[in-house]
């Protein structure tokens, strides 16, 4: 039975490996509500021509679908980078509880790094913070993948080409 933090988050690295293997940036989320995983996505941006298909998006989509009430009161997102202002956003308007995340994003991070939109006290919903569990092996996976991506030349655009 997985019980802990560290626990979470490596099923959590586990989505961020198939997006790894599938070339998308490598992060991957878990929704964990009542001691149960309800929801687990990996970026699909490329996959899907979408760009809010971020991990926490579409676990947010599957885990109110699993509790049939986009309210996700009692939830706990488990994301291997921290959450960006889309996905923050979204926790917030999905009254999440808390959100537990690997490597901090200090270029977008929306959970203290760059700015804290979930902890906002004026906004009508706060989502707790647990930064830095498991952040190492969640960096990795994300110095992995830039890594690859310089040696082969490739740049931040889209590795697919538009549809005349």
């Amino acid at each position: 039975m997985l019980e802990t933090h560290q626990d979470y988050m490596r099923e959590a690295l586990n989505q961020a490996a198939k997006a790894l293997e599938a070339d998308e940036v490598p992060v991957g989320a878990v929704i964990v509500h009542q001691g149960r995983i309800i929801a687990r996505a990996h970026n699909q941006r490329e996959l899907l021509r979408d760009p809010t298909a971020h991990a926490e998006m579409i676990a947010i989509t599957q885990a109110a679908e699993a509790l049939e009430n986009w309210r996700l009161e009692g939830a706990t997102l488990y994301v291997t980078k921290e959450p960006c202002i889309m996905c923050a956003g979204a926790m917030v308007q999905a009254r999440v509880d808390t959100v537990v995340f690997g490597a901090s994003d200090e270029k977008a991070g929306a959970a203290g790094s760059v700015v804290n939109l979930v902890e906002e006290p004026r906004f009508n919903h706060q989502v707790k913070v647990v930064a830095g569990v498991l952040a190492e092996e969640s960096a990795g996976l994300l110095r992995e993948f830039f890594r690859e991506r310089c040696r082969s030349g490739r740049t931040g655009r889209s590795r697919k080409p538009l549809s005349a």
